[in-house]
């Protein structure tokens, strides 16, 4: 797939997307508009279901939304905020180091640039991504699993890893797609474009996609 046809199949999912959910994190970003939330829903996130983000997310800000009210919790209390979000009990515990470092070493905002969220411990380049993306408005490719995986099978890169993925997008999708980019597959991806028996017959992307690596197709 070349350029032309990246174009054809984001102007395609734009249009359908519109009868899907919108991504949890992306749904905490236009309700708050505050790039803290964005990073704490982004990794309670992580390996975890989007309803259960979401109300996970809830309780946390309930209790606290800032890096000075967070950190004034337990990691008993973050835990059990959280519960049964994916790894809680570690999550708990990054959530109260990244809060400690914001407030001593960035005055308690959250860094608007790549190096100094990846300073983070805890916080990767997909979450980094999200981040600015999100939480700042500016250019970043965020790629998750649905993004590695689709990228693939639509043919549009060949790549091994989601960071292999990154860097390729970067240097062939056109810059006006990067911010909408995740937001589209992800939804894309939980909706249609499964990882295993993906619904092409009833995929509207069926002419313009390579289905690399499918080996099982559900009606």
């Amino acid at each position: 797939m070349d350029v032309n046809g990246i174009n054809r199949v984001v102007s395609i999912l734009k249009k359908e997307v519109k009868k899907w959910d919108i991504p949890v994190v992306g749904v905490i970003a236009m309700t708050s508009k505050d790039p803290f939330l964005v990073l704490i829903s982004t990794i309670l996130s992580l390996r975890t279901k989007d309803r259960t983000t979401m109300e996970a997310s809830r309780r946390l800000f309930s209790l606290a939304t800032t890096p000075g009210t967070m950190i004034k919790l337990s990691k008993t209390q973050i835990e059990k905020a959280i519960y049964p979000v994916g790894f809680y009990r570690t999550k708990a515990g990054s959530i109260l180091g990244i809060c400690h470092d914001l407030i001593h070493k960035f005055g308690s905002k959250v860094p608007d640039t790549m190096d100094k969220l990846l300073s983070l411990k805890g916080v990767g380049r997909k979450t980094a991504n999200l981040v600015l993306i999100l939480g700042y408005d500016e250019y970043g490719i965020c790629v998750d699993t649905h993004v590695h995986r689709i990228s693939n099978r639509l043919g549009f890169i060949k790549t091994k890893t989601p960071d292999e993925s990154e860097r390729a997008l970067r240097q062939k999708l056109p810059k006006r797609h990067w911010k909408i980019y995740n937001d589209l597959l992800v939804a894309f991806g939980q909706n249609l474009c499964k990882p295993v028996g993906p619904l092409c017959s009833q995929c509207s992307l069926l002419a313009q996609c390579e289905r690399t690596g499918v080996k099982r197709v559900y009606k």
